[in-house]
C-alpha cells in the first residue's frame, strides 16, 4: 500500500529517491516524505498531499548527502497529514524508519514506550519501530534493528538509517515486498521494481524473514535472526510500464492476484489467531448501542451493493437482526424509515461516491450510527462517519474493482462475527469456526490462481456471443451479480443475473439454443434445488459452466456442460472464492474481445457526481 525507497552510494541521495517515489505513484498514496544523511546529520522532510508538495519544500531547502530513504504513504493508522506522514523518527532524531505493512500489537508496544517516557508526535503504528530500533541500540545498528522486530507483531517492510552509522543502511522484509537493486558503487531498495528501475536491473528479491545490510560497495543478505544466506541475482528486462505492473500485462490482472495479500491486509489486526476471536476497536459502538440496534441498512453503489447484499446475508445470519440493502441514488428519496436504532453501513471503495455520501448524510440527520466501510482513510465518506472499518486493499487502478470488493467481502465477514460475538447470537464453536476458514481464505484464492486455464479457454470462448446469463441461489445470487456487472463492464457482453428459482417465472423465455450461462452452486443446502433449475435451462438449449466447491463437482458436473471447482468453506464465505473465477472470465472475454481491460468505456473509477 505504500511505497518504500532508499539509495546508499556516491550520487545525489535526494533526486534519486525522489525520481524512485515518482515511479511509485500509481500505487497511490496522501503522503510523502525522504529522510537522509547529510552534513548536517540526519534530516527528514515529508509533507501531506501529492508528491509535487514534497519536492517544493526541496527546491527551497534541498537536502544533500548520499545516503537516504523515501515512502509515499497510503494511510491505515492516523489520518492523512505531515505529522503522520514518514519517515518517522526517535526523539533524538537519530534514527529513521520508513515502513509498509501494519504493525498488529503497536497499541500495547507504545504504550510500554510511553511508560518508559518516550514522546510520540505522530497516530501512526510505525512510529513505534523507530522508538524500539533506538532503545535497542547499543553501537550496532544492525544488531538493534533485530532486537526491535522481534517485539513487533503484523506485516512489514522496513527501511532504517541512523546517524550513528551513516554508511549502513538496513531493509527488512516480513509479509509486505521489498527488493534490493545492485549497481556500481551504489545499491538501492524499493517496495516495487519501478522505483529502482532506471538504474539498475539487477536486483535480489528478499522473503519474509529476510534483510539486507547495505553499504555503498557491499549487500550483506540475512535471516532476520542473523544467519547470512546467498541468493541469485535476477535481472530484470521488463519497459517501465510493465514494471509498475509487477509484469502483468493489466492492472486488473495485477489486482485479481493481490486479493490473497489483501485479505491477509484486511484480516490483519483485527482477528485473534490464538483464540479465534475478532476486535473492531474502530467501531465506535459500545454493547449497549450494538444491543440497541433493531434493523441495518447497507447504502452503496455497483459493485459496493453487491458486497452489500452478501454483507446482508452475513449479518442475518450471524447476528439475527434484519437487514436491508439499498441503492445509495435511491436511498434519500424514498423516505427510508430511520431510527437512531438503524445502524446505517454505507460501503464505497473510493470513499468519495457522490450517492453514497449524500445517502450518509441522510441517515446522519435521523439521528442513525453510520459505519463506513471504505479502503481510502481520510476520504469524505471515512470524515463523516460516525465509525469507520477500512478494507486494506491498497491502491486500486483498474477501473473494474476486484480486490477492493472482495475486500469489502471481508470487512462484512468480520462484522457479523464480530457482532455475533457481542450478541452472543451464536455459539462459541461457530464464530470459532468462521474464523479458522476466513484465515484459511487467502490460500484458496491462491489456489484458485494457479489453475485458470479451464478460465481462459471458456473465457475466449463466450467472447464470441452478445449475451449471457448468470444464475444463482442464496449468496451465489448476489455473487452472479457481481460477476455480471463485471463481465458487462470491461468486455461489453450484455449479460443478466438472475435468482435461479425465478426462471420459471418469466426469464425462461430468454433461453434459446447455444447461449450461455454461468450457474453458481456453492452452496451445498441448496445444490438439489439449483440443479433442478440448471436443468429447466439445459432443456432449452442453454450452455451451462458451473462453479461449484470441490465435493460437489461430481454431482453438478453431471447437470452442466462444463463445471470448474473451488475450494471448500463455510457457506456464507464462498463469494470470497467464487467471485474469484468470475473476476477471470471476464479479464479473458475482454481481453479476446480486444478491449481496453483497464479503461473500459464510459466508465470513471470514482464517481463523483450524481
Amino acid at each position: 500500500m505504500c511505497g518504500i525507497v532508499g539509495y546508499i552510494g556516491k550520487r545525489d541521495a535526494q533526486s534519486i529517491l525522489v525520481e524512485g517515489l515518482k515511479k511509485l505513484e500509481y500505487r497511490g498514496y496522501d503522503s510523502a516524505g525522504i529522510a537522509m544523511y547529510t552534513e548536517d546529520g540526519l534530516r527528514v522532510k515529508k509533507a501531506k498531499g501529492r508528491l509535487a508538495v514534497l519536492e517544493s519544500q526541496l527546491d527551497g531547502a534541498p537536502l544533500v548527502g548520499n545516503v537516504g530513504i523515501g515512502h509515499t504513504r497510503w494511510a491505515t493508522h492516523g489520518k492523512p497529514s505531515d505529522a503522520n506522514s514518514h519517515p518517522h523518527t526517535d526523539m533524538t532524531h537519530k534514527f529513521s524508519v520508513v515502513h509498509n505493512g501494519i504493525i498488529e500489537n503497536y497499541t500495547e508496544l507504545k504504550e510500554d514506550l510511553i511508560a518508559s517516557g518516550v514522546k510520540f508526535v505522530s497516530e501512526t503504528d510505525t512510529e513505534v519501530i523507530s522508538h524500539l530500533v533506538a532503545r535497542e541500540y547499543d553501537g550496532d545498528i544492525v544488531k538493534a534493528v533485530q532486537k526491535a522486530i522481534q517485539h513487533l507483531r503484523g506485516a512489514y517492510a522496513l527501511g532504517v538509517l541512523t546517524e550513528y552509522e551513516p554508511d549502513r543502511l538496513v531493509a527488512v522484509r516480513n509479509a509486505s515486498p521489498l527488493i534490493i537493486g545492485i549497481g556500481e558503487g551504489e545499491h538501492f531498495i524499493g517496495s516495487d521494481i519501478p522505483a529502482i528501475l532506471e538504474h539498475t536491473r539487477n536486483v535480489f528479491i528478499l522473503n519474509d524473514g529476510e534483510m539486507a545490510v547495505l553499504t555503498k560497495d557491499t549487500v550483506e543478505l540475512m535471516t532476520i535472526e542473523g544467519n547470512f544466506i546467498s541468493r541469485e541475482m535476477i535481472h530484470v528486462d521488463w519497459d517501465a510500464v510493465t514494471a509498475e505492473k509487477a509484469g502483468y500485462d493489466h492492472f486488473m490482472l495485477k489486482e485479481i492476484y493481490e486479493q490473497p495479500k489483501a485479505y491477509r491486509d484486511t484480516m490483519l489486526g483485527r482477528i485473534n489467531t490464538e483464540s479465534l476471536t475478532v476486535s473492531l476497536p474502530e467501531l465506535k459502538l459500545t454493547k449497549e448501542k450494538i444491543a440497541a440496534i433493531r434493523k441495518v441498512h447497507i447504502v452503496a453503489c455497483g459493485t459496493a451493493y453487491h458486497a452489500g447484499l452478501v454483507g446482508k446475508t452475513v449479518i442475518e445470519t450471524s447476528a439475527r437482526i434484519p437487514v436491508e440493502v439499498e441503492v445509495a441514488s435511491e436511498y434519500r428519496y424514498r423516505s427510508p424509515l430511520i431510527t437512531p436504532e438503524t445502524l446505517v453501513i454505507v460501503v464505497s471503495q473510493s470513499g468519495e461516491t457522490a450517492d453514497t455520501l449524500a445517502a450518509l448524510r441522510e441517515a446522519k440527520k435521523h439521528g442513525a450510527h453510520v459505519l463506513a466501510i471504505t479502503n481510502v482513510v481520510g476520504s469524505s465518506v471515512a470524515r463523516e462517519a460516525d465509525s469507520v472499518m477500512l478494507t486494506l486493499a491498497g491502491p486500486e487502478i483498474a477501473v473494474a474493482s476486484t480486490k477492493a470488493y472482495s475486500s469489502q467481502l471481508i470487512a462484512f465477514f468480520l462484522l457479523g462475527v464480530y457482532l455475533a460475538e457481542t450478541l452472543s447470537t451464536q455459539e462459541q464453536a461457530w464464530t470459532k469456526s468462521i474464523v479458522a476458514a476466513m484465515l484459511s481464505l487467502p490460500e484458496q484464492v491462491e489456489s484458485i490462481l494457479e489453475n485458470t486455464d479451464a478460465l481462459r479457454t471458456y473465457a475466449e470462448s463466450i467472447a464470441e456471443h452478445e449475451h449471457l446469463f448468470f444464475i444463482g441461489r442464496g449468496v451465489d445470487y448476489a455473487v452472479a451479480q457481481e460477476g455480471s456487472l463485471k463481465l458487462k463492464e470491461i468486455s461489453y457482453i450484455h449479460s443478466e443475473a438472475y435468482a435461479a428459482g425465478e426462471l420459471k417465472h418469466g426469464t425462461l423465455a430468454l433461453i434459446e439454443d447455444g447461449i450461455p450461462v454461468i450457474a453458481l452452486a456453492t452452496q451445498n443446502a441448496l445444490l438439489e434445488k439449483t440443479v433442478s433449475n440448471i436443468k429447466e435451462v439445459k432443456a432449452r438449449g442453454g450452455e451451462i459452466f458451473g462453479i461449484s466447491d470441490v465435493n460437489e463437482v461430481k454431482a453438478l458436473g453431471k447437470a452442466v456442460d462444463e463445471v470448474f471447482g473451488i475450494p471448500a468453506t463455510n457457506a456464507l464465505l464462498t463469494p470470497a472464492l467464487s467471485v474469484v473465477p468470475l473476476q477471470i472470465i471476464s479479464y479473458y472475454a475482454s481481453l479476446a474481445r480486444g478491449n481496453d481491460v483497464d479503461k473500459p468505456r464510459n466508465l470513471a473509477k470514482s464517481v463523483t457526481v450524481e
